[in-house]
C-alpha cells in the first residue's frame, strides 16, 4: 500500500504559542484516520500543511508524485450567483484543464453529483441548507478524483439526518481520508485509524490502529503508566535531594556525575508534571437552585407554524426534576423554535406554557448572541470587579477563566477574537454562574473539544434540575437524555426510549422512501396482461405474453448496472465510470422501451 502524502518533523507555532513539534505522520492509501484533541491543540492547521494550504515551521511535506489531495473546510464557502453544477464544473475544470462541455468532464461531474444526491444541477447555492452546502463542498473535492480527502469538523452544524449520510458515504470510500472530528459516534463508525494531539503525550500525539475507543483504551493504559512514571520520578528526586543536602564533594567523579543525572532527574520530573496538568480538563457544573417543586414547566397543546408551514401541533410536554429531554429532528423542523417556547421567548400559536412560582430558566444560545463580541474577556465573567461568585463564594477571575481551560492572558482579549470552542466554554462559565430549575440548551456541544464534552456531559447527568437539549452529538444525546422526542418538521411528534430507537425507525423510513421514489421513478404499477383479444399477430400475441417477464429481466440489468455506477471502486477512474455511465444508460432505455411498447400493444387491444 503507498503513501499519498507525509510529514516528517514538522514543527508550528503562533507567535510564542507552540502548537506542535516534531510531528510525523504518513497517510497510506485507502487509510481512514480520525484526529482529535483539545481546542488550540493544532488540528486545524495540521489538516492544511497536510493539504499544502499552509507553510510549517520546520519539517518538511512530502506527496507521492501524481497523487491529488482535496481539502474541505471546517466552513463553506462558494461565490456568490453559482448553481450547484457551475461549482462542481469548475472544481473539475481547475483540477484536469478540461472544458465543462467536454464528454469525460461532463460524466465525471454527472457521477458526482448523482453519488452526493443533486438531482438538479441548476439548483442555486445561496437556497441550499447548511447540510446540503456541506455536501456540495464534499462534491466539490470529489469531482478531483482525490487520492485522500481532508475533512476539517464535516459533522458541525449538520442534522443528524444528515451525518447519517456523511457516515454511510465515507464508509463506502474507495479513497483515504483524514478528518478532524469532536463527534465520537462519527469516529468509531467510520475510522480505523485514530491520532490525538495533544502535548500531554512525549511525542506531542498518540497514534492507535482503531476507531475511537481504541484510542479512550490507550490514552487511559498511557495515564495510568504517567502518573506511575510521575510517583517513580517524584521518590527518586527525592532521595537525591536528601543526598545532596549531605553536601557530597562535587570534585569527586562518581559525586560529579551524580549530580548531573540529578539535574537531568529534576527537568525529567518537570516535564512528566507538565504533561500530567495537560490533561486537566474543564471543570463544568451547573448550580441547582434546589426547588423540590415536582412541575416545573407544563406546556399543553403546543402548536407552531413558521411561513406556513406547521413545525409541531397537539405537543404536550411535563418538565420535573431530573427529567432531560433531547429533541431531535432535520434542520428546519422546529427544535430551536419550541425551546424559544419553552423558555418563554416566543408565544405558540395555540396552547400554553406554565411555570411554577419563581422559575429560574437559563438558556444556552446556539448562535451565542448572548456574548457581547467586542467585550473584553475579564468584563464578560466580572463586569465591575476582579472575581465572580460561584455558590455565594467569591473566585477570582483568573481562577475562574483557568476553570474552563481559558489562559490568564486571554482576559484582556476582546470575546470575539476567541475561538468557537472558547467561545462556547465562556458562555457556559457565565451560564453556571447562576443558579438553575431548567437548563435549556441549543447545540451547546459545537466546536468543544472532547475533553469538555464529557465534562459537560457528567454535569449534566449530575444536575437535579430539568434540562431540555438539542444537540447532533450523538453520544451526548444518547447518555444524558432520559427521553427523546423526535419532530419531523411537518408537525408531527414522536417520542422515542433512546437514540438507538430514533436511529433504527429513521433508517426504516429512509428505505422506504427510497423504496417508493425507486417505484415512483420507474413505473411498475402497470396492469398485469389481460387475455388479449384476437386484434394481436401470432407474433405481437407472444411477445405480449412474454412482456412481464421481459420487463423484470430488463429491470434486474438496470439495478446491476446501478450498483456498478455507484461502485466506491471505480470512482477516481474516468474511464471505468465513462463506461458504466453508458452502460446504465443503455439498460434505463431498454426498460423504458419496453414499457412503450406494452402500453402500445394495450392500446391496440383497447
Amino acid at each position: 500500500m503507498g503513501t499519498c502524502v507525509s510529514l516528517r518533523n514538522v514543527s508550528k507555532a503562533f507567535g510564542v504559542r507552540r502548537l506542535f513539534d516534531d510531528i510525523s505522520l504518513a497517510v497510506a492509501d485507502q487509510e481512514r484516520i480520525g484526529l482529535v484533541g483539545p481546542n488550540g491543540s493544532g488540528k486545524s492547521t495540521l489538516l492544511k500543511i497536510l493539504a499544502g494550504l499552509e507553510a510549517s515551521d520546520a519539517g518538511e511535506r512530502t506527496t507521492r508524485q501524481g497523487a491529488r489531495l482535496a481539502y474541505v473546510a471546517q466552513q463553506d464557502a462558494f461565490a456568490l450567483g453559482l448553481t450547484v453544477g457551475a461549482v462542481v464544473e469548475a472544481a473539475a475544470e481547475a483540477a484536469f484543464g478540461r472544458p465543462a462541455d467536454d464528454p469525460q468532464q461532463r460524466t465525471r461531474v454527472s457521477v458526482t453529483l448523482g453519488r452526493l444526491g443533486f438531482e438538479e444541477p441548476g439548483t442555486a447555492v445561496e437556497a441550499l441548507s447548511g447540510g446540503w452546502r456541506k455536501r456540495l463542498s464534499i462534491a466539490r473535492a470529489l469531482v478531483t478524483e482525490p487520492d485522500a480527502l481532508l475533512l476539517d469538523e464535516p459533522t458541525n452544524h449538520l442534522d443528524l439526518s444528515t451525518i447519517l449520510w456523511l457516515e454511510r458515504f465515507l464508509g463506502a470510500a474507495s479513497f483515504a481520508f483524514v478528518v478532524v472530528s469532536h463527534d465520537r459516534f462519527f469516529l468509531e463508525n467510520v475510522c480505523r485509524r485514530t491520532i490525538e494531539l495533544s502535548t500531554a503525550y512525549p511525542r506531542g500525539f498518540l497514534s492507535v490502529d482503531g476507531p475511537y475507543s481504541a484510542l479512550l483504551e490507550a490514552r487511559e493504559a498511557f495515564l495510568e503508566s504517567q502518573g506511575a512514571l510521575e510517583r517513580s520520578l517524584a521518590n527518586k528526586a527525592r532521595r537525591e535531594v536528601e543526598w545532596l543536602r549531605r553536601g557530597p564533594k562535587a570534585r569527586a567523579t562518581k559525586a560529579k556525575a551524580r549530580i548531573e543525572a540529578a539535574g537531568e532527574l529534576f527537568q525529567e520530573l518537570a516535564a512528566t508534571r507538565a504533561r500530567n496538568r495537560e490533561t486537566l480538563r474543564a471543570g463544568i457544573d451547573f448550580s441547582a437552585s434546589g426547588r423540590q417543586t415536582k412541575r416545573l414547566a407544563v406546556a399543553e397543546n403546543l402548536a407552531k407554524a413558521y411561513a406556513g408551514k406547521t413545525l409541531f401541533e397537539n405537543l404536550d410536554i411535563v418538565l420535573s426534576p431530573g427529567r432531560r429531554l433531547g429533541l431531535t429532528g432535520p434542520n428546519g423542523s422546529g427544535k430551536s423554535t419550541l425551546l424559544r417556547v419553552l423558555a418563554g421567548e416566543q408565544r405558540p400559536d395555540v396552547g400554553k406554557v406554565s411555570f411554577a412560582p419563581g422559575l429560574e430558566v437559563v438558556v444556552f444560545d446556539q448562535k451565542r448572541e448572548q456574548l457581547d463580541k467586542n467585550q473584553l474577556l475579564r468584563h464578560a465573567f466580572a463586569p465591575d470587579a476582579d472575581s465572580v461568585l460561584y455558590r455565594g463564594q467569591p473566585v477570582h477571575v483568573v481562577t475562574w477563566a483557568r476553570r474552563f481551560a481559558l489562559r490568564p492572558e486571554q482576559l484582556d482579549l476582546p470575546v470575539g477574537l476567541l475561538s468557537g470552542g472558547e467561545q462556547a466554554r465562556v458562555l457556559i462559565a457565565r451560564l453556571m454562574l447562576r443558579p438553575a430549575d431548567v437548563l435549556l440548551l441549543d447545540e451547546p456541544t459545537n466546536d468543544l473539544d472532547i475533553p469538555t464534552l464529557e465534562m459537560l456531559e457528567e454535569s449534566l447527568l449530575e444536575f437535579p434540575g430539568a434540562v431540555v437539549l438539542i444537540t447532533h452529538d450523538r453520544s451526548l444525546l444518547d447518555r444524558v437524555s432520559t427521553l427523546l422526542l423526535g419532530l419531523d418538521g411537518a408537525g408531527g411528534c414522536e417520542v422515542y426510549a433512546d437514540y438507538a430507537q430514533w436511529e433504527a425507525e429513521f433508517e426504516a423510513r429512509r428505505k422506504e422512501q427510497a423504496k417508493a421514489a425507486k417505484v415512483e421513478k420507474t413505473p411498475r404499477d402497470k396492469p398485469r396482461p389481460q387475455i388479449p383479444s384476437k386484434k394481436l399477430s401470432f407474433k405481437e400475441q407472444r411477445e405480449y405474453d412474454g412482456m412481464e417477464q421481459a420487463i423484470a429481466t430488463a429491470e434486474t440489468a438496470l439495478d446491476a448496472a446501478r450498483q456498478a455506477l455507484e461502485d466506491p471502486s471505480v470512482a477516481s477512474d474516468g474511464a471505468a465510470l465513462s463506461r458504466r455511465l453508458e452502460t446504465f444508460q443503455a439498460a434505463e432505455a431498454a426498460v423504458e422501451a419496453l414499457y412503450a411498447r406494452w402500453a402500445a400493444l394495450e392500446d391496440k387491444l383497447a
